[in-house]
């Protein structure tokens, strides 16, 4: 997400470096951001007031002894982006009992499948959450439901035949209430575009049941579509919040930057994949970070809490201080790196990787080839080869070689690849044993000079939270 725009303000930024802030390539740098922004396909009244506030700040804003003018740049546009992105985290709002939550969008906005994804948030958050199927008119938009919900193992409660949607509704408050479900997600029914008995319905469901949340799901990839489609929806229904699907798929982020801002409404979940475990809360400060190029350490970390299980890491980090780590290691370690995300979205989150979306998806889609190869080379290794690396000798590498269908130096050099992999293993330990001494300076750090001039504002607190985490989670 914000690939573009992430790329071109970096190199905005950095042509600043090392320069005094002057009028004339001030003036400069704000026509190419104007730029940038209208080619990621931001909204123009956003684009204005971005530019006019970053102009106003940047003219305001007295040159500190010592601090580089980029670094300067970097901070200015930093909270200018937090303040258009909606300024801060809005977590959901659960009152009620039960607590309902109304989800609403347009047909193919990914409301069905976000309504199944917020349920599995919901349910690692510690709540029972009921799913409401209330599409009566799209043709198998309750089987599609129904289908998620066992996947996802959670209940569906349906009306079959019914198109009383307000009869659908109390009755599954009653069912809620009777069964012990604190939380009811209504997957409302969506048309092609927005029209008077969708909203006839939609505000009848409002007034009648009060959902402590009316969240709308956009399309990231709609553009500048997904600020009329909110304006119109917010003017009738006085929506509480916005959900942004397909994040990942765009590489602009025009939509992101604009919804939150022209709607006066706040971001509170982002769709970033397909799987059904990829919803997220939305940070401002942490988008605003990412677009800048220094990454989400403090949201990193937060996904490995959820993903790897505390007990089986510190098994595993035994095994490294005793050099006993296995092939079995290794694929329970790679089940749990698929759940954490691509390779992409991971090198996207840490901080001074300048590395193009090109770039970065070539090195995903090779390395998750590389995985696959390995699966299969292990697939092929006896019980006793798996558990202990030390017996690979040169025969055993001929038999794993011929039973894979690979070629001996291919099966040697995976060998080879895993025996320097234990080794990085054991310096990740001899690392967190660093971290455990404190934050490091983030300006002395390689490529993270950009937060050496305002890490106070951000630097610091995002790592220092980020570290706490880290230290808990070990």
């Amino acid at each position: 997400m914000f690939d573009s725009l992430s790329e071109k303000l970096q190199g905005i930024i950095s042509k600043t470096r090392g320069k005094e802030l002057t009028q004339d390539n001030m003036q400069e740098a704000l026509r190419e951001i104007r730029r940038a922004l209208l080619e990621a396909d931001v909204n123009l009244r956003v684009v204005k007031a971005f530019i006019s506030s970053i102009k106003d700040k940047a003219e305001g804003e007295k040159v500190l002894e010592g601090v580089d003018p980029s670094q300067q740049l970097v901070k200015i546009v930093h909270d200018e982006l937090i303040e258009i992105l909606g300024h801060e985290q809005n977590p959901l709002d659960f009152s009620g009992n039960p607590n309902l939550i109304m989800m609403l969008g347009l047909q193919g906005s990914g409301k069905t499948t976000s309504s199944a994804k917020l349920a599995v948030k919901l349910k690692k958050e510690g709540r029972n959450p009921l799913l409401v199927a209330c599409d009566v008119y799209r043709p198998a938009a309750i089987s599609q439901l129904q289908t998620l919900g066992k996947e996802i193992e959670t209940e569906v409660f349906t009306i079959l035949e019914s198109k009383d949607v307000q009869n659908i509704v109390q009755s599954a408050i009653n069912y809620a209430q009777e069964k012990g479900f604190n939380t009811l997600i209504l997957d409302t029914a969506g048309r092609l575009q927005i029209d008077t008995d969708m909203m006839a319905e939609l505000l009848l469901i409002d007034r009648i049941f009060k959902p402590a949340e009316k969240l709308l799901v956009i399309d990231a990839m709609t553009g500048q579509e997904a600020v009329n489609v909110a304006e119109n929806f917010d003017a009738q229904l006085s929506l509480t919040g916005l959900v942004l699907t397909k994040l990942d798929g765009d590489s602009r982020g025009g939509s992101a930057l604009s919804v939150s801002y022209c709607t006066g409404k706040p971001i509170k979940l982002t769709g970033t994949g397909e799987k059904l475990n990829a919803l997220e809360d939305f940070y401002p400060e942490r988008m605003a970070t990412r677009i800048l190029g220094m990454g989400d350490i403090v949201s990193l970390v937060e996904r490995a809490q959820e993903v790897f299980d505390e007990k089986q890491a510190l098994e595993l980090e035994e095994k490294m201080n005793k050099n006993n780590f296995s092939y079995n290691d290794f694929l329970k370690v790679q089940k749990q790196m698929k759940m954490f995300g691509s390779f992409d979205q991971i090198l996207g989150m840490l901080p001074g990787i300048n590395i193009s979306k090109n770039d970065r998806e070539k090195l995903s889609h090779e390395g998750d080839k590389q995985f696959k190869r390995f699966e299969v080379f292990i697939s092929s290794m006896t019980p006793e080869e798996r558990n202990n690396p030390d017996l690979m000798n040169t025969s055993r590498k001929k038999r794993i070689a011929k039973g894979c269908g690979m070629e001996f130096n291919e099966v040697t050099g995976f060998v080879k690849q895993f025996e320097q992999m234990r080794v990085m293993m054991r310096g990740m330990t001899d690392m967190k044993k660093m971290f455990k001494g404190g934050m490091p300076d983030m300006g002395k750090m390689p490529n993270m000079g950009g937060l050496g001039g305002f890490k106070g504002k951000l630097g610091k607190h995002a790592m220092n939270k980020a570290m706490n985490m880290m230290r808990r989670f070990k």
